[in-house]
């Protein structure tokens, strides 16, 4: 197997960054060193695959070195499988900017307000005995 050393350079940088960014708190931050480390493991796989040769369905000489296709398959799996968590981590990250948008708008309640919603939604005597009656009936059509 001939393994570039670009190749491995370029992977060790990868996931070397990647880690790196991803200690980092902010979600963004996590989100550009999970995509560096999916990189460097796509590289990482490419590298074991083995050496250069014909597709296998090519192969005319059943003694010639064929390229494996199942590393292949496995990248493109892990392509997937980062872009789908890629679409989370941002869905995550836009999550939380409009969480704290929001609770930036959120105005303070005082002690007047308060009370102006309690006499709002004050209960009288009749209310009571409109719920207590609604009760009894509903308990009593339970019944038959």
């Amino acid at each position: 197997m001939n393994a570039s050393l670009a190749l491995i350079i370029a992977m060790a940088g990868l996931f070397g960054a990647g880690i790196y960014v991803m200690l980092e708190r902010s979600l963004t931050r996590v989100l550009i060193g999970f995509l560096l480390v999916g990189n460097a493991v796509n590289i990482l796989i490419l590298l074991m695959s083995g050496g250069q040769g014909p597709a296998p369905i090519l192969g005319d000489d059943p003694n010639a070195h064929t390229t494996d296709p199942l590393p292949q398959a496995l990248i493109l799996t892990a392509i997937v499988i980062t872009l789908g968590s890629a679409a989370f981590l941002l869905a995550l990250i836009y999550r939380n900017w409009w969480l704290s948008k929001l609770s930036d708008e959120v105005p303070s309640v005082d002690e007047d307000d308060l009370r102006d919603v309690e006499e709002v939604f004050e209960t009288t005597s009749e209310d009571e005995s409109a719920i207590s009656m609604a009760l009894e009936e509903s308990d009593d059509s339970g019944d038959s």
